[in-house]
């Protein structure tokens, strides 16, 4: 099942370790902006937004994941380790 691109977003955020403010000093993105997306309440995300989150050095590593849901272990193309996931192994 496909993700939402938002909760996308909110999954490399909590993954990373970071708050929304923390995510908007890395990329210039407003925390505003980055709940509006996260909790839906704005769909439509622009190009920009998502070259702003794939151009970070830091977040590179999810781009593949972020615009396809698909990964690629072996080219260092992964999805966010969710806290679940953490706690289980």
């Amino acid at each position: 099942m496909s993700t939402l691109l938002g909760e996308k977003i909110r999954l490399i955020r909590e993954a990373e370790g970071l708050t929304r403010e923390d995510f908007e000093a890395m990329t210039g993105i407003p925390a505003g902006n980055t709940k509006r997306y996260e909790t839906g309440r704005t769909k439509s995300i622009g190009s920009d937004f998502l070259t702003k989150i794939t151009n970070h050095p830091r977040f590179q590593r999810y781009t593949l994941w972020l615009m396809s849901d698909i990964t690629a272990p072996e080219a260092g193309q992964i999805a966010p380790v969710t806290k679940e996931e953490k706690k289980t192994g």
